[in-house]
């Protein structure tokens, strides 16, 4: 019958027992199958058998036969230590990873460099994790976002607010320069000839500052039939003139305003003013007042109260501009004596509706106020004639013929009558009243 190893093991312990191991133990040790387990490397070199200790391997048992293993047990050195293999495999893998995510980086903000290690993945998250905030005005190169290597540098610039006068015009500039002369660069502003208000070297904060720029510019001064070229960066117009050598004097003027801002290319012109004042006295004319007054007939005006004209002193100037003289410009007026209204009485009796309505009214006195009762009389300029001083035109339009001076004084009368009934008193505006007295 055959048997397995171990049976022949056994057998061979029950009826045919062996020499006995001579076993060396090292002092402070167990059995020599105790199930404590400790490496080699934490023994000391005194404690390890002779023969490993002089280079032997596995020679801890001196024997004189050999000796299979324990029946029913693996070996035990090789099941301790493939745990702790696997644990010194795993903490070298993640020491690896670990050193891999490790990257160094060149931070510089605002011109100010230093290097770090940071595990960040992006431009993003270093600068989060620096502490380093970004404004609408902040540049970052490479941008926010951009994947990080191990070597690469990050440069970071703070925007800074500016409160720029430029050649007179006023805004709010933002810049990333550090100082005003690396600003004016980066806004393109030719600052050759320029006057500026702070040092080129002047460092700008976080904070900003207040910066005045006038750019060197051409500004032409015509005076006195001369034309003065001057390249200036002078504030005023007043200060450009004077740069190029003109003098201002007495009422002189220029043609544009003279504490306005000279711009390039301009051409001012100078005024030159002489002048005096004059005080003339004009008449105000009056005012008429009409009251109705129905004991007159319709159309028939009767002057109550003349009215008298008024006095106005009034100031004028009189300039001459560059040997012109200029039309005179009132500057005061005052009035001196104030007008009297005149008083005028018009009728609103109703006409007589035939001549012979009309026969009952004074002809007689508008013939005496008219010519003087004559009925051959003529005006001096020859135009009107007769006792009613009717003109030609009047006089044939009533049917008469020839001049009225020539007609009989009835024939007259009659005609004057008709011309009453159509037109009332209104053809003898000044005694055409005489008819109703």
């Amino acid at each position: 019958m055959s048997t397995t190893p171990y049976e022949s093991y056994e057998s061979s312990e029950r009826h045919a027992p062996t020499e006995p191991y001579e076993w060396t133990e090292p002092p402070g040790q167990g059995a020599p199958y105790d199930d404590t387990y400790r490496p080699a490397y934490a023994l000391a070199p005194a404690a390890l058998p002779r023969q490993a200790r002089s280079g032997g391997a596995g020679r801890g048992l001196r024997r004189r036969g050999a000796r299979p293993p324990y029946p029913g047990r693996p070996e035990t050195g090789v099941r301790r230590l493939l745990p702790q293999a696997l644990v010194v495999a795993f903490l070298a893998g993640g020491t690896t990873a670990f050193v891999a995510q490790d990257k160094a980086i060149e931070l510089t903000v605002d011109g100010r460099p230093r290097t770090l290690h940071t595990f960040a993945d992006d431009v993003s998250e270093l600068l989060a994790e620096e502490g380093v905030p970004l404004g609408a005005h902040d540049t970052v190169a490479p941008a926010p976002g951009a994947p990080l290597r191990s070597g690469d540098a990050i440069a970071v610039r703070h925007g800074r607010p500016v409160r720029l006068t430029l050649d007179g015009r006023r805004r709010q500039a933002w810049t990333t320069a550090r100082t005003v002369e690396g600003a004016l660069r980066q806004w393109g502003v030719r600052t050759e000839g320029a006057y500026l208000s702070l040092a080129r070297s002047q460092p700008i904060g976080r904070a900003g500052l207040a910066l005045d720029v006038r750019t060197e510019r051409t500004v032409t001064v015509m005076a006195d039939g001369r034309a003065r070229t001057v390249r200036t960066n002078a504030a005023t117009v007043a200060e450009a003139v004077a740069e190029a050598g003109v003098t201002l004097s007495g009422q002189d003027a220029t043609s544009v305003p003279p504490d306005g801002f000279p711009r390039d290319g301009q051409t001012v012109t100078v005024l030159r003013i002489t002048g005096a004042r004059e005080v003339r006295e004009e008449p105000v004319p009056f005012g008429v007042r009409r009251v109705a007054d129905p004991t007159l007939f319709s159309g028939t005006e009767v002057v109550e109260r003349p009215g008298e004209p008024g006095v106005r002193r009034v100031t004028y100037t009189l300039r001459t501009v560059n040997g012109v003289r200029e039309r005179p410009r009132r500057v005061a007026s005052e009035v001196v004596r104030a007008p009297r209204t005149q008083l005028v009485r018009v009728g609103t009796r109703a006409h007589p509706a035939t001549v012979r309505d009309a026969d009952r009214l004074d002809w007689a006195g508008l013939a005496r106020c008219e010519s003087g009762g004559r009925a051959d009389a003529v005006d001096p300029s020859g135009t009107y004639g007769g006792l009613y001083q009717l003109d030609e035109v009047t006089w044939h339009g009533l049917g008469g013929r020839g001049r009225p001076q020539d007609a009989p004084a009835a024939e007259q009368t009659d005609r004057a009558k008709e011309l009453y009934v159509r037109r009332g008193p209104s053809p003898w505006p000044q005694c055409g009243a005489r008819l109703h007295a």
